[in-house]
């Protein structure tokens, strides 16, 4: 039993570097997926770069606005910013809330970038893109020392039924195979790159010690995990109260629940003070003396939730 726990204490540990793994994984197979089943290429000259480029660069800018959906901590901030611009910078901290935006965006690049990688590092779309250029610069630099006809045949190389040699074919799709590679190893040394000093400049400039740090990102961990767990089984008996009261047709008993001023307060994106030794809202609210326990008096929630205004 010691043992299993030991395993599973590793796991949930590492659960940030298991998901980037997982995640790495899928877009490894999605990648071969487009490859081998949807993608065709044209080999014509007006269309190979659009389709090219599309496959290329149409499933990274999917990713991106999924990982931005998916993101709870941009629906925190953006959540009624409409009515209380405020929200978005919270005590007038215009900075942090740009930096709080960097880094949702940053944390959301990291799927599209994985897609982009692999796929420049098969190549497969880099050469139906670049066959289509008709740049006179480039097209000088692809067909440099080589007859007329690969100016031609430029656009399908790609394709089996191009009229140039096979040596001829095979050196332009090495050269584009090779520039493929080149393109996406750079951009994995510039992600890398930048996730490293991204993360020294944070770490550099944190208000608190680097084992407070760890402190406060395991609290912040297990309060989420906690939260959902305890809003689940206090919803259930929320529900189960007015569904009782419902059907017995008899008067709801008393159910204490947060007015509407107290989830805006714990709903809103925290920053670490070193003049409150707090780690989230939550703990912020909870732990003043000066609280309202009044319920609202009317609702606040408009029909679009199934709820009436009053």
């Amino acid at each position: 039993m010691d043992n299993f726990q030991t395993v599973l204490r590793f796991f949930m540990n590492q659960k940030a570097t298991i998901g980037y793994s997982f995640m790495a994984l899928l877009t490894i197979g999605g990648e071969r997926i487009f490859s081998m089943v949807s993608f065709q290429c044209p080999c014509n000259l007006n269309q190979n770069f659009a389709y090219g480029i599309t496959f290329l660069l149409g499933p990274a800018v999917v990713l991106l606005f999924l990982g931005l959906f998916f993101s709870t901590r941009l629906w925190r901030l953006y959540t009624g910013c409409c009515l209380n611009p405020m929200k978005l910078c919270p005590r007038g901290n215009c900075f942090g809330c740009l930096r709080v935006l960097m880094s949702i965006f940053t944390g959301a690049c990291v799927a599209p970038i994985m897609w982009l990688c692999v796929a420049l590092l098969n190549g497969t779309f880099y050469e139906c893109a670049v066959s289509g250029l008709n740049n006179n610069v480039v097209v000088d630099l692809f067909c440099k020392n080589k007859t007329m006809k690969c100016r031609e045949e430029l656009a399908h190389v790609p394709c089996d039924r191009s009229k140039l040699s096979n040596d001829e074919r095979l050196d332009l799709l090495l050269m584009f195979r090779a520039q493929s590679q080149i393109l996406g190893w750079s951009l994995i040394i510039l992600s890398a790159l930048v996730g490293l000093l991204g993360t020294c400049c944070t770490n550099c400039r944190s208000k608190v010690s680097y084992l407070q740090l760890t402190f406060w990102k395991r609290y912040m961990e297990k309060e989420k995990e906690r939260f959902d767990s305890f809003s689940v089984e206090y919803a259930n008996k929320l529900a189960e109260r007015n569904l009782q009261s419902f059907f017995e047709n008899k008067n709801a008993a008393p159910f204490p629940f947060p007015n509407h001023k107290a989830w805006e307060e714990i709903s809103a994106y925290y920053t670490f003070s070193q003049s409150e030794q707090y780690y989230s809202t939550l703990q912020r609210y909870v732990e003043k003396t000066d609280r309202e326990f009044h319920p609202e008096k009317r609702p606040v929630l408009d029909s679009d939730y199934g709820i009436e205004m009053s």
